[in-house]
């Protein structure tokens, strides 16, 4: 049985709470979600069948500005999932301090499985029926697992066609052609990037030469991969859904990212000087630096004290269970929490609407700048917050966020 996302995220809120000393009557509203929509979605497929497909849209907290949060398409999808993501969105803005909260939204649905067609009928029904709760200053959805800027530009004309006029700030994410931001499909690859070359600075090392191991090859998984390889970082090991590559030598990014790049091939497919491996394999391999960045709980109280790496980044969500981060917390691992290593894609998801709101078109340098200001601000600052209550780089984000959501809170107070 799968462990609970959401009560996974409370623990790590409650320990944070706790360091800083706070009493449970401070925070207890963070502890539920502000609105939660599930929908069911009868679907006429290419062969004639019907097929109803449920979905979800949960905003966890808009102390801080309205939701924001990606829309996920994937078979295992629930509830729960979303809580979870909703909320690590709420403290993740906090953290990289942009006025958005959280939210979250998903399809319970193997994309893979659907014609263009389909998925094209599927997300426009989707974005019918969760309308009521999205708009640009209401809750802004985003790419997640299993979406991508295809999909953002399906629900921002079909939210545009319901009212009547262009509405390009309702979602980002989105193609170029129509609203999108230069360099936002890259961005929470390079931003994790970012953190990671932060985080050795921090330490007084060098990316140069680092072994790293990058559970993943999505859009964050492979643009992490590239960045790190063009920083001079040795890529021992790479994965996606159908298995892993090692080679102490060095993995050819380039090769395999030209190869992936071809259509939807997996790296089982893949031919070249180098050892397969499995997904938990990579995990407990000997590197420097262990980036997960696949789905939630694959670091469990089952291998925590099996990983060799000394640093994990974790460009995925959730990667982390609460009592393996225990486990490598007194391997003393330096783990660089989701919260903040993954904040790249929220930072320009932010750029990309104000752009929007403001009829504005930066080029990709002052993007990529404005990106690499935001995580690097963020990073210095939590690492500070994890300085200052003599705790790890997990409980100092989490510390942080809760800082800016209490000082909101209380501006706002309470309606009575």
């Amino acid at each position: 049985m799968r462990n609970n996302p959401y009560e996974n995220f409370l623990k790590f809120m409650h320990k944070a709470a706790s360091i800083m000393g706070l009493e449970p009557n401070e925070y207890l509203a963070l502890e539920y979600p502000e609105r939660e929509l599930k929908v069911y979605i009868p679907l006429k497929m290419d062969d004639g069948r019907i097929n109803v497909f449920e979905g979800y849209r949960v905003q966890h907290s808009t102390l801080r500005g309205p939701g924001k949060g990606g829309i996920r398409y994937h078979q295992n999808v629930e509830i729960n999932d979303i809580r979870a993501l909703a909320a690590m969105m709420t403290f993740k803005c906090a953290i990289v301090n942009i006025p958005y909260g959280g939210a979250k939204g998903g399809l319970t649905v193997n994309p893979r499985e659907l014609s263009m067609g389909e998925l094209e009928r599927l997300t426009r029904k989707y974005t019918t029926a969760i309308m009521p709760f999205i708009g640009p200053e209401k809750d802004i959805p985003a790419p997640d697992v299993g979406s991508n800027s295809q999909v953002m530009d399906w629900i921002m004309d079909t939210y545009s066609a319901n009212k009547g006029y262009p509405v390009y700030g309702v979602v980002t994410g989105k193609d170029i052609d129509v609203g999108g931001s230069l360099g936002r499909n890259e961005a929470t690859g390079r931003g994790v990037t970012i953190i990671a070359i932060r985080t050795l600075q921090t330490l007084n090392q060098d990316i140069k030469g680092k072994r790293v191991a990058i559970q993943g090859m999505g859009n964050v998984g492979s643009t992490t991969a590239n960045f790190l390889h063009q920083s001079g970082a040795k890529i021992i090991a790479v994965s996606d859904v159908s298995g892993g590559i090692y080679s102490e030598k060095g993995i050819d990014i380039p090769d395999v990212l030209n190869y992936l790049d071809k259509g939807r091939n997996l790296l089982e497919g893949y031919k070249g000087d180098f050892v397969r491996i499995t997904n938990s394999e990579l995990l407990e391999c000997d590197c420097d630096i262990l980036i997960p960045a696949a789905l939630e709980n694959q670091i469990t109280e089952k291998n925590a004290d099996k990983i060799k790496a000394g640093i994990i980044i974790e460009a995925a969500n959730g990667p982390t269970s609460e009592e393996a981060d225990a486990i490598l917390n007194s391997k003393n691992v330096l783990v660089v929490p989701d919260i903040l290593a993954n904040a790249g894609g929220v930072a320009v998801s932010y750029l990309e609407w104000v752009q929007n709101l403001q009829g504005l078109l930066w080029d990709e340098d002052e993007v990529n700048d404005r990106l690499r200001k935001i995580m690097s601000k963020a990073f210095d600052e939590v690492y500070q917050n994890a300085m200052e209550y003599k705790c790890n780089m997990r409980n100092g984000a989490y510390a942080l966020a809760l800082k800016r959501l209490l000082a909101a809170a209380q501006k706002r107070g309470v309606h009575a």
